[in-house]
Order: structure tokens, then C-alpha cells, then sequence
């Protein structure tokens, strides 16, 4: 076995909520369509692998798979494997210049993108986008292994398997006996260390590429306080894929029409907020009452699995929070590692709107493992910033 590439793999809830949303659309009224999917990246390019637009029969496009230069000719490509039935690859190659022109990119990423055309066949219970759909809203990772190529007489491209965190196999690959041996110890290194790998496997005299591909589940955002600048955040947050819930100790607050975008609104009152602090996620306190915000933090203080809480509020605020837990034991120094207070990024937002997009913008940069700033400040190609590495290694 050879590895090609690694690659960190992309938030990919929010754009498969709207391809489901649209292959529904499609499969209900048996109209043809077929799936364009990212599978691998050389040098730099908009779009990472994983990342998935669906075509429709009559050229609509849900999704994408580049920054708009790929989509037209990968609809025009796209709408020939549903006439042919077969599944294809097309790479895209923005460091030939005659292709660059040829499908009018000309953006200079100096980069390949390799891209698996296949038609959807609404019969199979295993098609991509089925196997996707068993993915979402699943709190932990999984990982779904495609075939790209093979020459090998029983295992042909786009078969797939998937697995799920506690060893569940779903898809369909005829060789069970290369799956056992070969292709399930890649897939659960690529759980583990959280990495998708474009891999080439030689059997005898056959040869196999196969896409490995992480599927991150949805990031989960706690928002303590239910006010009305609680409400453009969620709308924010559920737009970019997070599942979001919402506590506060009012119940006239506290209303699941007022936040329709959520997965859950719960009352929870300082008598019995412990039952309701949730030990994974994401936290933002933002309930406006210095007592319910501290009683939060208090019981977040226990929970190290929540790397990020997010205090609204002045630094002074935070400040004598800080104190008093101290004067009650906790360790504060460790606590105040995972704290952002105050909150947001710096963008001088002052309206309930403004303040949000300053949240998310924080959130989304500490998922992504960056710290935020102008991308003009960044001396290397933004999109190779994504650990692409080059590595082999022996089977």
C-alpha cells in the first residue's frame, strides 16, 4: 500500500443538509442526477477533498466544488455520466495554462483537482448520498473509503464502504477479503488521527486507488441565554452547520418558536443547571445575568472537554467571575486557557447582528485551528494552509 496524500477534510454539515435537500427533491420525482465529489488535491485549490455539488438533470447545481470556474464544464461532464451510466474522473490541472484557459479558471491556484463524476442510482440503498445521510447529525466521525480506480476483476470504482465510530459497516465492497485486511486498518487510522488519505493499493498483479475520507460530525454550539441577540447567532451558527442549543432559566424565553433553527431549547433554572451544562461543544454565556453566567462557568470548570467558552461581557465582568471561583477552589489559570472574554473578534461590532458575525467568526477560526486576521497578512497560498502532506508508508 502507498500513500499519496493526506488531507485535513472539510466542515461538510451545512452543505449536506442542502445536497439531501435536493437529492430528495430529485430521487422523489425520479429525475436522473449525479454526484461531482472532490477526491483529491494537488498544490493549492479553492475546494478541499470531500467537498460535493450535485447535478441535476436539467443542469441545476447544489453545492460546489471550486470558487466557480469548475462548475460549468463539471455540469456539462456531469449530465454525459447520467446518459452513460457509469461513473468517471476528470482532473483539472490550474498549472497547464491551455487547461486553465480551456475551462476558463484562470485564477492561477497552481494546483490539481481531481474530480469523480457518478450518476445516482435511487435503488441502491448504498449510493453516496444514502451512505451520507446515515452520517448526519451523528455526534462522532466516520469514514467513508471510495473506489477511484481499479483493475482488480471483483471490486469496481465507486464501490463504498463506510464505518462508523463503533465498528458499524455500511456499503458495499466484493472483496470482503481485501476490505478485512487492507482497507479497514487505513480506515480506522484515518478516524483516529482525524486525516483523510488518498491511498493506492498493488494486489498481485492489480492495483487499486482509493479515496479515505473523514467525515467530521457537525460542531455543537451551547448558547447559555436566551435574549434577542441570542437569535441572529443561531440563525448564523445553524446556516454554517453547527447544531445549536439553547438554555436559559426563563421561560419566557426560553421558546422553541423564537429559535426555529435549533436542536433543542431547555429551560434550566440555577436550582438544576447542572442537568442541562453539556460537557461537549462549544459554550457562548451571553444571558445577561452576572449569577446564571457565573453558575455556568462553575459547572463548565469541570467539564475539560469544552476547549472553548465564550463569555459576553466586559473584561471586568470576567474578571471578578474569576475570583470568586477562585475563592471556591477551582483552578482558574487552567479554566482561563479555555476562555474568550470578551468574546468575538475584533471587527467593532455593536449591533446584536454585527456581535454574532464577531462570534462565529471567533468559533469558526478556533475550529479551524486559526486565530483570525486580515488573509492579506498571509504569506502562504490560503487554501494550501490546510495540511496537505505529502507522505508514504508500507503496509
Amino acid at each position: 500500500m502507498h500513500w499519496l496524500s493526506l488531507s485535513k477534510p472539510p466542515d461538510q454539515m451545512s452543505e449536506l443538509k442542502q445536497l439531501l435537500t435536493a437529492y430528495d427533491v430529485e430521487r422523489q420525482a425520479r429525475r436522473s442526477c449525479a454526484l461531482a465529489t472532490v477526491v483529491e488535491v494537488r498544490g493549492s485549490a479553492y475546494r478541499q477533498p470531500g467537498a460535493r455539488m450535485l447535478v441535476t438533470a436539467e443542469g441545476q447545481l447544489t453545492g460546489t466544488i471550486s470558487g466557480g470556474c469548475l462548475e460549468g464544464d463539471a455540469r456539462r461532464r456531469a449530465q454525459q455520466v447520467m446518459h452513460r451510466g457509469k461513473p468517471e474522473i476528470i482532473v483539472y490541472d490550474s498549472t497547464d495554462l491551455e487547461d486553465d484557459l480551456e475551462h476558463g479558471a484562470q485564477l492561477g491556484c497552481q494546483g490539481e483537482v481531481f474530480i469523480l463524476l457518478e450518476p445516482i442510482d435511487f435503488d441502491n440503498p448504498h449510493n453516496p448520498l444514502e451512505l451520507l445521510r446515515s452520517t448526519y447529525l451523528l455526534p462522532d466521525r466516520s469514514v467513508l473509503a471510495t473506489v477511484l480506480k481499479s483493475s482488480h476483476h471483483r471490486i469496481l470504482a465507486a464501490e463504498r464502504l463506510l464505518l462508523l465510530t463503533n465498528g458499524t459497516l455500511k456499503g458495499r465492497l466484493t472483496d470482503t477479503a481485501f476490505a478485512q485486511l487492507h482497507l479497514l486498518p487505513d480506515m480506522n487510522e484515518a478516524m483516529q488521527e482525524g486525516f483523510s488519505i488518498n491511498a493506492e493499493y498493488t494486489l498481485d498483479d492489480t492495483s487499486l486507488a482509493v479515496f479515505i475520507e473523514l467525515i467530521k460530525p457537525a460542531p455543537i454550539l451551547n448558547i447559555y441565554g436566551a435574549g434577542n441577540d441570542a437569535r441572529p447567532l443561531v440563525e448564523l451558527a445553524a446556516r454554517l452547520g453547527w447544531r445549536v442549543i439553547v438554555t436559559d432559566g426563563r421561560p419566557s424565553l426560553a421558546i422553541s418558536h423564537r429559535f426555529p433553527d435549533t436542536e433543542a431549547v431547555q429551560i434550566a433554572r440555577l436550582d438544576d443547571l447542572h442537568q442541562h451544562v453539556s460537557p461537549r461543544g462549544y459554550a457562548v454565556l451571553m444571558s445577561h445575568n452576572y449569577y446564571y453566567d457565573l453558575a455556568v462557568l462553575r459547572q463548565l470548570s469541570n467539564h475539560e472537554e469544552v476547549n472553548y467558552i465564550g463569555l459576553l461581557g466586559p473584561r471586568k465582568k470576567t474578571d471578578r467571575m474569576l475570583q470568586q471561583l477562585a475563592l471556591e477552589g477551582i483552578d482558574t489559570q487552567t479554566l482561563n486557557k479555555r476562555l474568550h472574554s470578551p468574546i468575538g473578534l475584533d471587527i467593532g461590532g455593536e449591533n446584536a447582528d454585527e456581535i454574532a458575525l464577531s462570534i462565529m467568526a471567533e468559533l469558526q477560526a478556533v475550529r479551524n485551528g486559526f486565530t483570525g486576521g486580515f488573509l492579506r497578512n498571509v504569506d502562504a497560498p490560503i487554501h494550501s494552509r490546510r495540511h496537505h502532506l505529502k507522505v508514504s508508508a508500507d503496509d
